[in-house]
């Protein structure tokens, strides 16, 4: 990602011709850094965060490189402050064994020291117990525990991108249509997060978090989904052939798209047409909530349905 686009035209013959083998690696979003024609003629492998069976293996093969042994307690919080990254994960082991004598096991205590006192002293599951108070504490609109709760995971060591993802996920989850622009201030957060880091992060997290915490809430988002998931269970009925794709040669001799109403032609912005295939009705997916900003989105929607053209 670091090249230019001019620099990545310059390898485009190349590889369409075979006579490089091209192998890239990138921490961007490839879609958005590298050029879509170089993306067409090149294969897409991401790399996830290593599960806790492969963290295990990777640490087990370092306590016999190192010759040391961490305890079951070290063991887990420091799989769990890497949060699925082996090198970060090595580095501390290699630290903590710098502090302990050889074929002496490393505690709980040693780990926290060499991840400079950034670790969840509490035990492994404190990462997952403390991340839940911090979610429950903002869906129950409570500012102050927000706010505790993320300070507190910051200074365990928590990876402030982790925290910031799962404010954006919020943000859609139990906000959604009561206030839209939660979404784009979690998002411009996580954007922050990345740009300025430590310790400044911790301003802009908190200022999501706070936001978050008194805004309105609303889970229609997450039960649409859910609601919609199910459905695909019940009916997965063709297109409606007014809906299909008619901007082909041949297409309307088959009868797609014959019968569609454009919107914009009725004064009102709306005609009625099934939009949804055979085996399902309006209303199955969507119900609508009565907080923040969706109540009056669904009273507008809804008025624009029963008003008449003058």
């Amino acid at each position: 990602h670091r090249f230019n686009k001019a620099q990545q035209d310059l390898l485009l013959p190349a590889t369409e011709h075979g006579d490089v083998v091209l192998i890239g690696a990138t921490t961007e979003n490839p879609y958005f850094e590298v050029n879509s024609a170089l993306m067409s003629r090149c294969t897409l492998w991401r790399l996830r965060a290593l599960d806790h069976d492969a963290l295990e293996k990777v640490l087990a093969r370092a306590e016999s490189a190192l010759g040391v042994r961490f305890s079951p307690d070290a063991r887990g919080a420091l799989m769990d402050a890497t949060e699925g990254d082996a090198r970060a994960m090595l580095t501390s082991a290699e630290t903590a064994a710098l502090l302990v004598e050889k074929g002496k096991e490393i505690t709980l205590e040693v780990v926290a020291r060499a991840r400079d006192g950034r670790l969840f002293h509490q035990g492994p599951d404190s990462h997952y117990d403390q991340t839940s108070a911090l979610i429950k504490s903002i869906r129950g609109s409570d500012p102050d525990a927000a706010v505790y709760w993320l300070v507190r995971l910051l200074e365990a060591g928590e990876s402030p991108r982790f925290l910031a993802r799962r404010l954006v996920i919020f943000a859609s989850e139990d906000i959604g249509l009561a206030q839209s622009s939660a979404l784009v201030l979690a998002e411009a957060g996580a954007r922050a997060v990345e740009f300025v880091g430590l310790p400044e992060a911790r301003l802009t997290l908190t200022h999501v978090a706070l936001a978050l915490a008194l805004a309105p809430k609303s889970n229609t988002v997450t039960r649409s989904l859910a609601s919609a998931l199910g459905a695909l269970q019940r009916a997965n009925g063709d297109v409606p052939a007014h809906l299909r794709d008619a901007h082909y040669a041949g297409a309307k001799e088959v009868g797609h798209g014959t019968g569609y109403l454009y919107p914009h032609d009725d004064p009102r912005g709306v005609v009625e047409q099934r939009y949804l295939p055979e085996g399902l009705a309006p209303g199955e997916i969507y119900s609508p909530g009565g907080h923040g900003e969706e109540s009056a989105l669904v009273d507008d929607w809804r008025a624009r349905w029963v008003s008449h053209p003058d």
